[in-house]
């Protein structure tokens, strides 16, 4: 068997900017932002975190999960509920949504050629809990569900069981690039033959332990005003905005998809991956990991970096980052004299680490059937320094034919997703 093309058939989201694709889709046409003000659970943690990009309609901020609050459309029985992460409810939305879009029976989710990989940092909010008590009460009064509700890995722990995939399981963790390693590599299983169909599972929590060790490493904005605290490429960026939510994107084989008759909302051309080598938290300065990311995504798919005409940047709004991203993308283009058009989402969203890669990854596929390109949000004053890239202000009512996704993760983990519209 050749190598096979893989589509993106369907697409499930609960974020900052909407919980389904037609909402997220709204905010992409009209740049409209997810921020909304920071309130810490402690009390005692109040002040200098002033925004996050809020999930809507969903309350999962106490850790019990008896008290949780999430539209009634979305029936999680409470066997499957005490076992998750508060951002496991994210996730489960987020697939049932994807299961609808991508028009699949149950047939087709429960088999050996069905499999899933997640993305996800754990539970920061129920380690704490579960290691507290622990220490408090002893070992024999843990929650009996509390590793794998909490752990790195728990959404394929809990929705493998609860949707009974029988292909292919495993969770990522590579911080920022996390859910793009999984789309890379469930990629490789449909092309390479080994599965017909991947679930790629994304999400994060949105509460103090997820969002506030951000501030002590001097990365989170502490800008009140949305409009400043997350302006990727601006020059006065200053750090970015965090979030939480989910993202599930389906993967099919041209095969599967051509006999289910369903269509797609792009192609997956292919994928690459390298690590900068540098450092445990900062991208290299000179952008070495992500510019062979993009050079291995581009061989991978078979393109020239003359094809792509839009480049959905990792950018998250920090000084180093951004600067860091600008030089790879000016020596893979521009220095060829190539100048596709470069946003950020983030501006939008909000930094949701695992989440990160899957949500921007739909916001291309979308655009993509929808015909947008989305533009940067907030984008005052560009920086100088990105002077040679393309950075769009609006979004624009065109769709890329050929577009790039990057990621970079901590411990300069770099990936770059290909996709060709259909």
């Amino acid at each position: 068997m050749g190598r096979q093309r893989v589509f993106v058939t369907g697409i499930g989201l609960i974020s900052s900017i909407g919980n389904d694709v037609s909402s997220v889709l709204r905010s992409l046409r009209n740049l409209s932002h997810g921020f909304a003000p920071f309130i810490p659970q402690n009390e005692k943690l109040q002040g200098e975190v002033k925004l996050a990009g809020t999930v809507k309609d969903f309350d999962l901020s106490s850790s019990d999960f008896e008290d949780w609050q999430f539209p009634s459309r979305y029936r999680i029985r409470r066997d499957k509920l005490r076992s998750l992460p508060p951002h496991g409810v994210y996730a489960y939305a987020a697939l049932e949504q994807a299961i609808e879009s991508a028009r699949l029976q149950e047939d087709d989710i429960s088999n050996l050629d069905t499999g899933m990989y997640t993305a996800s940092g754990g539970s920061m909010r129920l380690v704490h809990n579960n290691m507290s008590r622990m220490h408090q009460l002893g070992p024999m009064r843990c929650p009996p569900t509390g590793i794998v509700s909490s752990i790195a890995g728990t959404l394929s722990f809990n929705l493998v069981a609860a949707f009974k995939i029988r292909g292919n399981s495993c969770g990522f963790s590579s911080a920022c690039a996390s859910s793009g390693h999984a789309l890379g590599y469930a990629f490789d299983d449909i092309a390479l033959g080994r599965q017909k169909r991947m679930f790629v599972v994304a999400g994060e929590d949105l509460n103090d332990e997820s969002v506030l060790p951000f501030a002590g490493m001097r990365a989170l904005s502490l800008k009140d005003d949305p409009g400043r605290a997350s302006c990727p490429f601006d020059k006065e960026r200053n750090g970015f905005v965090s979030t939480g939510g989910g993202a599930v994107l389906v993967l099919e084989s041209e095969q599967e998809a051509t006999r289910r008759g369903v269509a797609p909302f792009a192609e997956l051309l292919g994928w690459g991956q390298a690590s900068d080598g540098h450092n445990v938290a900062m991208s290299h300065p000179e952008g070495l990991g992500l510019i062979e990311a993009m050079r291995r995504a581009l061989e991978s798919s078979g393109l020239e970096a003359g094809e792509v005409d839009y480049v959905n940047a990792h950018a998250t709004s920090t000084v180093i980052g951004d600067l860091s991203e600008g030089k790879a993308l000016t020596e893979v283009f521009g220095k060829r004299g190539y100048r596709p058009k470069v946003s950020s989402t983030k501006a939008l969203t909000g930094h949701g680490l695992s989440l990160a890669s899957a949500l921007e990854a739909s916001f291309v596929a979308l655009s993509m059937k929808e015909g947008i390109t989305p533009g940067s949000a907030h984008l005052k004053e560009l920086d100088p320094v990105f002077g040679d890239l393309n950075v769009i202000r609006e979004t624009e009512a065109v769709a890329p034919a050929v577009a790039l996704s990057n990621s970079s993760g901590f411990g300069g983990a770099n990936v770059t997703l290909a996709f060709r519209k259909v």
